[in-house]
């Protein structure tokens, strides 16, 4: 039988997720786990979450800096938006988009690197769905498995459960009482397991000007509507996907509990309790920066002007500054030729 245009795109991602559960399958049977065992596939389908979480680390580096960066440049991009605004005209509209464009181009900001985990993501979630969704088909040859997950492993993954719940079985699609309440408490789980890692981001990693900004008032929404998204689409998931859901939220949440802890966000309460805690142990606390978000020279020259000090060069040598005085220098006496 046809695969169908899904099942021929999602060839290669499938191939990668039989390769990584087969592969911790063997291994937590090589340790004692019985092979049909429920709990045994289920450790699998964790074991690909963290082989996942782990390839996709610089990713989320990236993220982290181009979180600091957006919360950084906050305060300009606002100056760019309250230049223009009340103004609709084309001209106008095309001038703040390229302002815009500009300054994250001279901070190295990109406003898309926090989506990039989420959404390399994506294939391997529904490459474990269509796996799991296809288990009975492969077990009765109706269907070819892309990698290793032969007939055998399909069929013997098709019936294993846990609590009673077959991981293969969905809320909607499943008559077993089991399958509804193993079901019902993953969904809770993982609306649990999300509220907390936004609820500490908010609270502990956000800076007080980052919490009136738009980008805040909408995370502040999904805060409270991830937990319907789940109701919602959760129920449509077999098991199997959803504990490799909640699996990769418990990730997250430990991911984001040690950046809170050891990589803040600037101005953030985070980042205050961090340097209060290297100071105790006398540790410098070296902040975030942004390259070319402070170096505007009329800026600098006003600066300059209001303070009398002089600039520093941005080469960040350092600079002997005059000490000033409200007293004219006097002129000094020369001495007159004999």
């Amino acid at each position: 039988m046809e695969r169908g245009l899904w099942g021929t795109l999602l060839w290669p991602i499938e191939w990668a997720v039989e390769w990584v559960l087969v592969a911790f399958h063997s291994g937590f049977t090589a340790l004692g786990l019985p092979a049909a065992s429920g709990w045994t596939w289920a450790l699998a389908i964790a074991g690909l979450v963290v082989v996942v979480r782990i390839i996709l680390i610089p990713l989320f580096v990236k993220q982290i800096q181009s979180s600091r960066r957006m919360q950084l440049i906050q305060p300009e991009l606002q100056k760019i938006q309250k230049k223009y605004k009340g103004r609709k005209d084309p001209e106008s509209q095309q001038a703040m988009t390229q302002e815009t464009m500009q300054l994250y181009k001279r901070t190295g900001t990109n406003p898309f690197s926090s989506c990039l985990p989420i959404l390399m993501q994506m294939p391997i979630f529904f490459g474990l769905f269509y796996v799991l969704n296809n288990l009975g088909r492969v077990a009765s040859g109706e269907v070819q498995s892309a990698g290793p997950l032969g007939p055998d492993l399909a069929a013997q993954a098709e019936s294993s459960d846990i609590f009673g719940a077959v991981l293969s079985s969905t809320f909607m699609y499943s008559d077993s009482v089991s399958a509804k309440i193993v079901t019902v408490v993953l969904i809770a789980l993982m609306s649990a397991s999300t509220f907390i890692t936004q609820h500490q981001l908010m609270r502990k990693n956000m800076p007080a000007s980052a919490l009136d900004n738009p980008f805040a008032q909408q995370q502040k929404i999904m805060l409270y509507l991830f937990p319907v998204i789940f109701a919602v689409s959760g129920v449509n998931f077999p098991i199997g996907v959803l504990i490799y859901w909640f699996t990769t939220n418990v990730w997250t949440m430990g991911q984001q509990f040690y950046v809170i802890n050891r990589m803040p966000a600037p101005g953030s309460p985070a980042e205050q309790a961090l340097e209060a805690r290297r100071a105790r142990r006398g540790k410098a606390h070296k902040k975030f920066t942004v390259p070319g978000l402070h170096h505007n020279e009329d800026d600098d020259a006003a600066g300059d002007e209001g303070t009398g000090s002089t600039a520093a060069p941005r080469d960040g040598s350092a600079v002997q500054q005059r000490p000033v005085s409200g007293q004219r220098p006097q002129p000094k006496r020369r001495k007159k030729r004999r």
